[in-house]
């Protein structure tokens, strides 16, 4: 199958079409450092010429996220209509209906929107945050040696497995439906920082709050999978050894 990757050289798109590439596929990778602009379209026609189909692995700039993976959404599924895509596959987040005021779930939320409205066939997979999200997270709000962070709840995914599992979605047929993917265990994301940073030899002193990045709309399960999730095996134990 000939299948395009939106958000190639990402941390999942990446991941979605080297997998692709190993079972055989023909992959066509779509980012700006492959000459093809979402925003603008350039370059998107023919980079969709003759694909099944589309994986979305696009990510926003952090600011008026509604607006930028709005316009990026429209274009790419106009294009798809244009070239006869079959599926489109979004790679959206567990929870994401559950919490206010967050920029950038607003944007995926839009972008499910907009797919499930559309005439392209479509699958939207639903992830848990990925097992290098605590790092992430520490890295926005680092300063003097400190970091502040929510004491999340979460059941984290590997990324590679996101991947497989992304690249397995898009070789089948639309589900016209969610699905939701998680690792095998739950975590703190304080205590995820904190072995993280000790498995890549950082010290970082970690303040745990409610009034960083993320806030109490976040607390308890909300951001946990839903009893019918699909399970991946990678845990985060099996992930941090990686990292030493």
């Amino acid at each position: 199958m000939r299948i395009a990757v939106a958000g190639a050289t990402g941390n999942i798109g990446s991941r979605t079409a080297a997998a692709l590439e190993r079972d055989g596929h023909d992959v066509v990778r779509i980012s700006r450092a492959h000459g093809v602009d979402l925003l603008t379209g350039e370059g998107l026609d023919d980079a969709l010429s003759g694909a099944d189909a589309v994986v979305d692995a696009t990510n926003g700039p952090g600011a008026d996220e509604v607006a930028y993976l709005g316009a990026m959404t429209r274009s790419l599924l106009a294009a798809e209509e244009r070239a006869g895509v079959r599926h489109h596959v979004l790679l959206s987040i567990v929870g994401i209906d559950r919490v206010e005021g967050n920029a950038h779930y607003a944007g995926k939320l839009e972008q499910e929107r907009l797919v499930t409205a559309g005439t392209v066939g479509w699958t939207i997979v639903r992830a848990t945050q990925f097992h290098d999200f605590a790092a992430m997270v520490t890295s926005w709000t680092e300063q003097d040696g400190a970091a502040t962070l929510a004491p999340l709840l979460v059941q984290p995914i590997a990324p590679a497995d996101t991947g497989e599992i992304l690249a397995e979605t898009a070789v089948g047929e639309p589900r016209r439906g969610h699905i939701e993917i998680a690792g095998p265990e739950t975590q703190d994301l304080v205590d995820m920082a904190r072995r993280t940073n000790e498995a890549r030899g950082r010290t970082v002193r970690l303040v745990p709050t409610w009034s960083a990045v993320f806030g109490p709309t976040m607390a308890g399960n909300v951001l946990l999978p839903s009893e019918g999730a699909r399970i991946a095996p990678t845990t985060f134990e099996t992930w941090l050894a990686e990292q030493r």
